[in-house]
């Protein structure tokens, strides 16, 4: 069961509320320096020149003060319930530096996304994660980059786990 903090069912359940839902993105992958963070919130100016807004939050061992959150437009395309579709989600991002294309179409391998949401009234309380999805495609357009997420497959896992011997689970055996 996921729990939430008190202000996020507060917002969930009210008509209209001033708590604004913020999405945190971590991208990681070894030929990076550092990863790559992003935010969904413009609401505070990170610096002027240039003019660069985002979130300051500790997520995942950030800095606030020197790792924040750079705001990017995002949409999502959520995955299928359908058996048959693979487990995956979209995420498409504005491109609004050029130097994000470059670094993902210098990626051979697959990097590693982290997802937060929090809200913006306390960025350091995280309401949801999602952790470990692999970049598996990164569509570059004009405008846009198309990211496409999937887990690790469940089907792979290996059944049956185990045996359940005298060994390994020794209080069955009493």
């Amino acid at each position: 069961m996921r729990r939430l903090s008190l202000n996020a069912r507060m917002a969930q359940d009210a008509v209209a509320t001033s708590e604004i839902e913020v999405i945190l993105f971590e991208i990681n992958h070894p030929d990076l320096d550092a990863p790559i963070r992003l935010s969904t919130d413009n609401a505070e100016r990170i610096s002027s020149d240039p003019l660069i807004y985002g979130t300051r939050s500790s997520w995942r061992g950030a800095n606030p003060a020197t790792d924040p959150y750079l705001f990017v437009l995002a949409s999502a395309v959520l995955p299928s319930d359908s058996q048959d579709d693979p487990g995956e989600a979209r995420i498409v991002l504005d491109v609004l530096d050029a130097a994000y294309a470059e670094v993902l179409r210098s990626f051979t391998d697959l990097a590693t996304i982290h997802i937060a949401g929090v809200l913006a009234s306390s960025p350091d309380l995280i309401e949801e994660e999602v952790l470990d999805l692999q970049l598996s495609v990164a569509e570059i357009a004009d405008t846009e980059i198309s990211l496409t997420l999937s887990r690790e497959e469940i089907e792979l896992e290996y059944y049956p786990p185990g045996r359940m011997t005298r060994a390994k689970f020794p209080g069955l055996h009493q």
